[in-house]
Parts: structure tokens; sequence; C-alpha cells
């Protein structure tokens, strides 16, 4: 059996916990759009349109991971890198809702789990380790590149692990939650290589050409120095 890693299939979880998880992902996403709002300006709005493109069409490609599994890049990590945390979020779902509606990758009645767990949490994690190791790493093409590395592989495992909560909740089949939680964990570790792998010379690349248009080079730049008062002189009696 051929199983594509993380987009969740039709029947794998019940309908009730589906539909929970597909009200919640509309109100996140809800408040992603409110958020978003403040940061698009004429930079950002065209730097987002290409980094969903350019997550749908690496999404694509799948690599083989084990024998029977393909993986394939989530995107939130570098989503996140390159244009924030809610303007990311916004990006990836819409890759998966293209991808359900057209190609049937995933199914329809789990889309508020696939968006919830690679969108929602992918992305949730990749900024918060972004946020951490910006402030610990150089800002150069370099750091900003072991950034999105690192924040890739950890935040496609934590992707992988919303999926074990959810079929806990209501998973259809009669596997262990300890099976099902390591399987995820092992093969995702080596999806998220490969996604690192990519989003960091992705990211790389963009803040050798263009720096202005990386978030996180902007986001957690160091704060310009405060500018020294300037003595005044008491005029000559």
């Amino acid at each position: 059996m051929q199983v594509q890693a993380m987009h969740i299939a039709n029947g794998i979880v019940d309908g009730p916990v589906s539909a929970m998880f597909a009200v919640f992902a509309a109100l996140a996403l809800a408040f992603c759009v409110w958020r978003a709002r403040a940061d698009l300006d004429d930079r950002l709005a065209p730097m987002a349109g290409l980094v969903a493109a350019f997550i749908f069409a690496v999404q694509m490609l799948n690599f083989q991971v084990l024998p029977g599994v393909s993986g394939h890049l989530l995107g939130g990590a570098l989503a996140v890198v390159l244009v924030g945390p809610w303007v990311g979020a916004l990006c990836v779902s819409t890759v998966l809702i293209v991808q359900c509606l057209l190609f049937a990758d995933g199914g329809l009645t789990a889309l508020g789990l696939n968006i919830t767990n690679m969108a929602l949490i992918g992305t949730a994690a990749g900024y918060l380790l972004v946020a951490a190791l910006m402030r610990l790493l150089p800002k150069t093409p370099a750091g900003v590149g072991a950034t999105a590395f690192v924040a890739s592989v950890i935040g496609v495992v934590l992707a992988s692990q919303g999926f074990v909560f959810e079929y806990w909740l209501g998973g259809t089949t009669h596997l262990s939650l300890a099976t099902v939680s390591g399987t995820m964990a092992g093969v995702h570790v080596l999806i998220g290589i490969g996604e690192g792998l990519i989003a960091a010379t992705t990211v790389a690349t963009v803040a050798r050409v263009r720096p202005d248009l990386v978030y996180a080079l902007r986001r957690f730049r160091p704060a310009a120095p405060a500018p020294k008062p300037v003595p005044v002189k008491e005029p000559a009696a």
C-alpha cells in the first residue's frame, strides 16, 4: 500500500471529530485573515503569492521516505520565515484547499484536520522556533537558512503529532496510540529533514539576493541604538 504521509483521507477520523476540527480551522483562519491585514503591504502581498505557488509546486513532488511511504514539503516553516505566521498559515491553507478540491489530495471531510495539522500547528511551531533561533543565530543568509532547517524538522514532527491527537479523539481503526505516535514521529523526522534542506536552501538564496523580502530578517533584526542626547551649552553670562 502506498501512503502519502501527513495528508489524512476520508474515514480515518470519524465524522464528529472531523466536523469539530473543520469549525476550529475555519475560526483560526478567520483570525489569521484579521491579523494578516496588518502585515500585508505592497511588498508582502506579491511575496505571499509566490510562497503559496512555490509550496504548491514542491508539494506535488513526492520523495521516498520508507518502503511504501512517500513524503513532501509541508511548507509551514518556510512560509513563516518568508512571510510571517499569519500570512504563512493562509498560504499553506490555500494550497491544501486547492489540492483537496482539484486533485483529491486529502479527504474533503478531513480538510479541517489537514489544515489544523499542516497550516496551523506546523506554522505555529515553526514561528515559535524561528523567533527563538533568530535571537541566537546571526542575521545572515546562513543563519536564517539554519533557522529554517531546524524549524522545519521540529515543526513537521509536531504537526504529525496533531494527527495522533485527532486519532486519539476519533480514530476509526484499531491501532494502538503508541504505535500511531511512534510511526508518525519516525516517518516525519525523515520528511522533516528533506523539507529542512529544501527550506534552508530556498530562504538562504532569497536572503542573499533580497534580504528585505525575508520576514524573519525584518521582524527579528536588532533594534537600532537610541541616539545619544546632544549636550546643550549654557549661554555665556
